[in-house]
């Protein structure tokens, strides 16, 4: 996507809340759609810092894991399940509560569910709740357009700008100061007491994110503490780094490079290799084909464990008005008779 000073943009979601003014989105800048009703928000000075030490110190916790291991230092059972464990809680945090849910309705939930999963999403220390999900809405909006915070297209097409723009897309928007207007993307999450909450309390949220691990892998060792030190190096650490780096290739690699059976407006595809780390987001053409849908892999054998979850939640009574995709719509999206095209 060449950048353009000239160039407006029209959103491409019709889940995107419009502006509460009633303003045309085309008249909007095509920096994401900013107006004199919503100004330019920027990130205060402490949260820059923190994302700062949130994404680094993970980088350099893998690169000195991985000189650990292989001076014979090992990692123990203990720290893989818990490790494990905390991927699995966190990214189904984001994947089910952040995106499903808050950013783009697949679901209603009983409040203690939508509680947990927005407490569980503010976990993986990718940013508070109703911040993420106004970000994402917005990148919906203007997906590989003018006005996308994170499109790989950003400085073109061309194999330098392309290399560029997989950076922007994968952590370099992440750096911007400038901010997505709340108010503009998420007026419905502002209005949600809990959620409110949840969004207000996500710094302690992101402590409790490193504490946890470190008190299991304690009680797990029998009091040791070497046991807590690791259990919070690998499953606090080590599991922040792959978590983000699993939901920035999202942005990045399932924007350029993968196959594209549905129909979209922009260059979402569908990467396979991460169907499982991902919990199923990856299978990111078909949730652009379709943003509101509970299922992303809605093909044979593409594995979803975000839609299974739903479903498992749908079935003990816990959510309701789940939007399934229907046969019909499936088919409606896709652009050849081959599902592995």
């Amino acid at each position: 996507m060449p950048a353009s000073s000239t160039q407006t943009a029209t959103p491409l979601d019709p889940s995107v809340p419009e502006a509460s003014s009633g303003e045309s989105p085309s008249n909007a800048e095509a920096s994401g759609g900013r107006s004199a009703e919503f100004p330019t928000e920027f990130r205060p000075l402490w949260a820059q810092i923190a994302l700062w030490i949130f994404l680094v110190v993970p980088t350099l916790a893998v690169v000195a894991g991985v000189v650990f291991a292989a001076l014979g230092g090992g990692i123990s059972l203990i720290d893989v399940a818990l490790a494990i464990l905390f991927v699995t809680i966190t990214s189904h945090g984001v994947t089910i509560g952040y995106h499903r849910m808050a950013t783009h309705g697949a679901f209603k939930g009983k409040r203690w569910l939508r509680i947990t999963l927005a407490v569980c999403g503010s976990m993986s220390a990718e940013g508070s709740v109703i911040r993420w999900a106004a970000d994402h809405r917005m990148h919906h909006a203007f997906s590989d357009r003018d006005g996308d915070p994170h499109s790989p297209w950003r400085y073109g097409t061309g194999f330098r700008a392309v290399a560029r723009g997989l950076w922007w897309a994968h952590v370099g928007w992440l750096f911007d100061r400038e901010e997505t207007p709340v108010e503009r993307y998420a007026p419905d999450l502002l209005k949600d007491p809990d959620l409110r909450r949840v969004d207000r309390l996500f710094p302690q949220l992101m402590a409790l994110s490193l504490v946890a691990p470190a008190v299991l892998g304690f009680a797990l060792t029998g009091g040791s503490w070497w046991g807590a030190l690791t259990a919070f190096f690998w499953a606090g650490i080590v599991r922040i780094f792959v978590v983000h780096h699993t939901t920035f290739a999202i942005n990045s690699i399932c924007h350029v490079t993968g196959t594209r059976p549905f129909m979209t407006r922009d260059k979402a595809v569908n990467v396979w290799p991460l169907a499982i780390l991902s919990m199923g987001e990856s299978w990111h053409n078909y949730h652009h084909a379709d943003p509101t849908s509970a299922r992303h892999g809605v093909d044979p054998g593409q594995l979803d464990s975000s839609a299974a979850l739903i479903r498992i939640f749908e079935r003990l009574g816990w959510v309701s008005d789940v939007r399934w995709p229907k046969p019909a719509r499936v088919e409606a999206r896709r652009t050849s008779a081959d599902p592995a095209s």
